[in-house]
């Protein structure tokens, strides 16, 4: 039996094998191997937290989420998409902050609970999608959940952490309970909904 890399090593020889100028989105999937979900979903749930971002990375992770649930083996984007380049030294503090948490989680989340990932891939990718479309949502700050909710999702796949993916499950479902609550009073009082009372 093979050991198991840890992600915050794998960002690490990412890291040291980039460009020295640009990358593109097409080359860090084709890097990151079995772990291009998770480490891609763990991207963009982290730039999804950023003030701005949300109506960029929501596409992508609507993309991300539709092949998770039709049981792609990694995440493919199209040409023009995947052809973006981003400068490296922006990606590179992105990454290390990313491997310094990761870091310190590795210590305590580790592969349990033996889940069948390939299996829940496609449950995981519909709350993803959903979640995305929560980041879309026109309140200042309401971006910051749901791109929490995706990241913890994303660490627990990365780790393939049986546990912490059942926590993330749960958080995220209260998200999309609490959020569906909000938008069913808003229709309520903008009398869409009256017929059903």
């Amino acid at each position: 039996m093979t050991t198991r890399v840890p992600t915050s090593a794998l960002l690490d020889d990412l890291l040291r094998d980039a460009d020295t100028e640009r990358v593109t989105l097409g080359w860090l999937v084709d890097r990151l191997g079995d772990r291009s979900f998770g480490l891609v979903m763990l991207l963009l749930a982290l730039l999804g937290a950023m003030p701005g971002a949300s109506a960029v990375v929501a596409p992508l992770l609507a993309i991300l989420a539709v092949q998770m649930m039709l049981g792609h083996a990694g995440p493919a984007f199209p040409r023009r998409v995947a052809g973006r380049s981003v400068r490296t030294e922006g990606l590179t503090r992105t990454l290390r902050r990313a491997s310094t948490v990761l870091r310190t989680l590795e210590g305590f989340i580790h592969p349990r609970w033996p889940t069948p990932f390939e299996a829940t891939k496609r449950g995981v990718g519909l709350v993803v999608l959903l979640l995305g479309v929560l980041l879309l949502a026109p309140v200042p700050l309401s971006n910051i959940p749901p791109a929490l909710a995706i990241a913890l999702l994303a660490i627990a796949y990365l780790e393939e952490d049986g546990i912490l993916l059942c926590v993330a499950l749960a958080a995220s479902a209260l998200l999309l309970a609490i959020a569906a609550g909000a938008v069913w009073q808003t229709m309520g009082e903008l009398g869409w909904v009256r017929g059903f009372f």
